[in-house]
């Protein structure tokens, strides 16, 4: 029964796009409670969006959703900067580090200063701004250039990882919810995430506050998963607080 009522729930969200967790259970004919217990099922597999007493459609366009590079440096940009001057504290000479494609690693590459360090990343916003650090080794993933984010897709990152041993992963995502669960709004980016979580020793999250208590089609991980938040202002050990 309840795989079916799963099956029927998501489907009426594809149909309607948009439905409160009362209208759900008035067409399933169950409880809210039901519903709300479904619904977090359901999207921590990646079938739905739960936010704000209502579930969302997910959108099967998601990686051509979300804001183009251009327009994610404008937003909030005085917040990334800060978080940006921030992160530099945890990289010292020799370091292996990944960066994501997001707006906020970009805004620290432009402030890396030329030492001995390893970068691996999917940008190529980033690739282009350390060419010009000599001592700097860049590792790109490779892959097919994604213009509209700038970056790298469908790289084979399981070879490039099996020499690398990653001390330091700093990324930006989507949103953090109420729950530590950390989101994105594209496959691929959301893979490429999930994958450096796991094989880095240390990871940080930097986002803006904005971010805190959202939600987004894609599953990345949880909070857990990270050693430290740094947003502006302030940093979020893993251990001691919570967003």
């Amino acid at each position: 029964m309840k795989v079916e009522r799963h099956q029927e729930l998501v489907q009426l969200v594809e149909q309607y796009n948009d439905l409160t967790t009362q209208q759900l259970a008035q067409l399933l004919d169950v409880s809210q409670e039901t519903v709300r217990r479904d619904l977090r099922m359901l999207q921590k597999q990646g079938k739905i969006v739960r936010q704000h007493g209502r579930a969302k459609r997910i959108n099967r366009g998601a990686d051509e959703s979300g804001d183009p590079f251009t327009a994610r440096l404008r937003s909030h940009l005085n917040s990334k900067a800060d978080i940006a001057h921030r992160a530099l504290a945890w990289i010292v000479p020799g370091m292996v580090i990944a960066l994501d494609a997001s707006s906020t690693c970009w805004y620290l590459a432009r402030l890396l200063p030329d030492i001995p360090l390893t970068i691996f990343t999917n940008s190529e916003r980033i690739c282009h701004e350390l060419a010009k650090r000599e001592h700097i080794q860049l590792i790109s993933t490779g892959g097919v250039l994604q213009r509209k984010d700038a970056c790298y897709i469908k790289a084979p990152l399981a070879v490039h990882l099996k020499s690398l041993e990653i001390d330091l992963f700093m990324f930006s995502c989507e949103g953090v919810d109420s729950n530590g669960t950390l989101w994105d709004t594209r496959s691929w980016n959301a893979e490429y995430k999930t994958m450096l979580l796991k094989r880095s020793a240390q990871s940080l999250l930097l986002i803006d506050k904005s971010k805190f208590d959202r939600v987004s089609e894609v599953r990345i991980g949880e909070r857990v998963d990270i050693t430290e938040i740094i947003t502006e202002g302030e940093a979020f050990s893993v251990a001691t607080s919570k967003v």
